[in-house]
């Protein structure tokens, strides 16, 4: 019986004052495109705030603050024959600057509006973060 691998990721979901989301283009584990939200591992003796914050930055660019937390998701998959249970740590932030290129993992960033994002994004936990943002009245369409 193969053991559970646990990890602990942080991201964040970037939002600007128009209520447009930044999303990445990069790659599954089958190596098919996927778009998603920025996030990573928490390294040893990090915070997940650095490591959103950290994240945010290498795979779009863009130096961010924090605005509030967002709830965790967490969710299960499998990489080479072996169960890993994940749980990310989300929070909302608002771009400051931009700060640069992304890394090579990432083939493509986009700003979107909530409701184009919402059909872009590839997995079911994002599009779940995103639909709370488009509950909340600055998100809302006129």
């Amino acid at each position: 019986m193969s053991s559970v691998i646990y990890e602990h990721s942080a991201g964040g979901v970037l939002l600007a004052d128009d209520c447009r989301v930044l999303l990445i283009r990069t790659v599954n584990l089958r190596g098919e495109p996927v778009w998603t939200l920025p996030k990573g591992l928490v390294e040893p003796g990090e915070r997940p705030e650095d490591t959103a914050l950290r994240e945010v930055r290498e795979e779009t660019g863009y130096e961010a603050e924090i605005i509030r937390p967002l709830r965790a998701s967490t969710y299960w998959f499998v990489r080479e024959g072996r169960k890993v249970k994940k749980r990310v740590d989300w929070f909302l932030m608002r771009p400051r600057r931009r700060a640069g290129g992304h890394d090579r993992e990432v083939q493509a960033v986009a700003w979107l509006p909530l409701p184009e994002a919402l059909e872009r994004l590839s997995y079911r936990g994002d599009r779940a973060l995103i639909e709370e943002l488009l509950e909340e009245s600055p998100c809302k369409e006129s």
